[in-house]
């Protein structure tokens, strides 16, 4: 194992554990059967350079001269061994073949020409540089391994001086280490300060609001004293010039009373000369009246008597109309009668109206056999000459029926389908929007508490979206409610805050109004409060019905509502904007 290998302090041991725990140093390549059984995705180092891992293998190291790594240095040695150990191996193959050629050129040279000779001759020329520039290359080659071994003592002097700066750095870090636990130390000490400050300054600063108010509210009333001044001033003058105004119409009524004194005087003596002579006009109108009068009674009396007269007459001929009407009834039944004898028993009537009766039956028989038959033919009905048109009036009204029935199946299968799609797009708009306030409500319910508080909406029948209804879940840390009415009056308050302001984030509106929604929340929450409100008012401008200061104290303007006179209201305003931007 390669743990076993290095050597690590104590307190990074378990990041090696994590990084060397399946890393293993071989002395030869394992099998491909270790692999496939036990390997478990182990990584295998060789001595000569070869990185392993699963069934899978990788030849790793530089075979380079000027590398750095140890591994490629030894891969580097051997490979120059081996070159070296092949060079010579053809060195002596070269020196027996040139004594080889040597030995034929002394035992053939009498019977070879001169050419022949010189070929040899070249021949063996070639081979001695052949055998020189191998020679030159394995004195290299041995130049290169002699390098290479100072350049190992020179890396295993490297390592000896890297450990003992590893020893130093370390002593450097647990000294660093120390200064590091004192400034953590120093930096407690100051948060304390700090928190200090801040509750004196929170404090200071409360003060300095109630005081800023007391003086803007003075200077309030100072202002409202010289705008009422200049109102009664003003008032004052406009009464001057009324009462001017007033004395100038009074001359001029005056003037108008006496003129009207004497026209009344003249129209007096008129109208005394009127009522003279209305009163000869009634009576000479009270004397065409009695004339009048007596005209009207005779009048009347004529009337009545022609309007009895008309009366007599009127009924006179009613009497006569009925005798007509029964007249041609009696005519139209025995017209009727006669036709019907002729057309049904090829009976004329005048024929037979004179003979005598030769059936003894009684009138009554007769007469109720004739009813028999009647009702016979009553209960056969009348022929209907228009039946057919009758039956294509009502075929076409039965066509009609049965079009407007198609229509409306139609129509319904429409509308079954436009329901279907309203239905889906509805719960498709729903879902998406359930989803995006569910994802707000937890962003702003670990806002308003802590990242480590959980919360969620739940619906209570996903199956049925039109009718289902919706949990709170809300489970603040330390706390396991199993309904939200266990939650105390704050976290109720958060949790209600949270889901409004879920709703809200979906399509904020440019204005929202809350009314003294931080009135049950303590000092620690009414500050995340109205840090979420700052943050969200770069979208929304808030108006804050409350009476808590610390809310008071970061909002930009204040409406303070007072009552300086019983049941007369004022508004006093308060820009904080322009104090920060006076002080800055």
């Amino acid at each position: 194992p390669a743990l076993s290998v290095i050597e690590v302090d104590a307190k990074y041991l378990p990041l090696a554990k994590y990084l060397l725990q399946h890393v293993f140093i071989a002395e030869n390549e394992p099998s491909i059967e270790w692999f496939n059984k036990e390997s478990n995705g182990s990584v295998i180092l060789e001595k000569h350079g070869k990185y392993v891992k699963g069934k899978y293998s990788l030849t790793g190291g530089s075979v380079g001269l000027f590398e750095g790594k140890k591994i490629g240095r030894v891969k580097n040695l051997e490979k120059i061994s081996q070159d070296v150990i092949a060079s010579e191996y053809i060195v002596n193959g070269l020196k027996s073949e040139i004594q080889a050629r040597h030995n034929e050129v002394i035992s053939f040279n009498e019977q070879l020409k001169e050419q022949a000779i010189r070929q040899v001759q070249e021949d063996i020329n070639r081979l001695n540089n052949q055998l020189f520039a191998i020679q030159n290359k394995t004195e290299n080659l041995n130049g290169m391994r002699e390098a290479s071994l100072k350049r190992m003592e020179e890396l295993r002097s490297q390592v000896q001086i890297t450990q003992e700066s590893i020893v130093e750095t370390r002593n450097n870090a647990q000294h660093l280490l120390n200064e590091v636990n004192e400034l953590k130390q120093e930096i407690s000490l100051s948060q304390e300060q700090y928190s200090l400050a801040e509750v004196a300054f929170n404090i200071a600063q409360a003060e300095f609001n109630e005081m800023n108010l007391q003086v803007i509210q003075q200077k309030n009333q100072i202002s409202a004293l010289m705008q009422e001044r200049e109102f009664r001033n003003k008032q004052l003058s406009e009464l001057k010039i009324q009462i001017e105004d007033n004395q100038f119409q009074l001359e001029q009524t005056r003037q108008q009373t006496t003129e009207s004194n004497e026209s009344l005087l003249n129209l007096e003596g008129e109208l005394l000369g009127l009522l003279r002579k209305k009163e000869e006009e009634e009576n000479r109108l009270n004397e065409a009246d009695q004339a009048y009068y007596l005209k009207r009674n005779n009048l009347n009396e004529q009337e009545s008597a022609l309007r009895n007269l008309i009366r007599q007459k009127d009924n006179s001929e009613h009497i006569l109309s009925e005798i007509k009407d029964r007249l041609n009834d009696l005519k139209l039944k025995l017209a009727g009668m006669k036709e019907r004898l002729n057309v049904e028993f090829r009976i004329n009537l005048d024929d037979i109206i004179d003979e005598m009766r030769t059936d003894d039956l009684p009138i009554d028989v007769l007469q109720e056999k004739a009813d028999r038959m009647k009702k016979r033919l009553e209960n056969l009905g009348e022929v209907n000459p228009t039946a057919v048109e009758a039956f294509q009036e009502m075929k076409r009204r039965f066509d009609f029926i049965v079009e407007q029935k198609n229509d409306l199946v139609n129509a319904k299968d429409t509308l079954l389908q436009t329901i279907q799609e309203v239905e889906t797009t509805a719960n498709s708009q729903f879902l998406d929007t359930f989803e995006r306030v569910r994802e707000n409500f937890q962003k702003v319910f670990k806002a308003l508490f802590t990242e480590e508080d959980t919360a969620d909406l739940v619906l209570e029948n996903p199956e049925n979206l039109a009718e289902t209804g919706i949990d709170i879940v809300a489970k603040p840390k330390g706390k396991r409610p199993s309904s939200i009415q266990q939650l105390s009056g704050g976290e109720k308050t958060l949790t209600a805050t949270a889901l409004l302001f879920a709703i809200y984030l979906i399509k904020p509106a440019p204005f929202c109004i809350l009314d003294e929604v931080d009135a049950p929340l303590d000092d620690a929450n009414v500050g995340k409060f109205t840090n979420m409100i700052r943050q969200f008012s770069d979208n929304s401008q808030f108006i804050i019905v409350t009476h808590n200061k610390m809310t008071m104290s970061s909002v930009d303007v204040i409406y303070g509502v007072t009552m300086q006179e019983v049941g007369v209201s004022k508004l006093v305003p308060v820009d904080f904007r322009s104090l920060t931007a006076q002080e800055s």
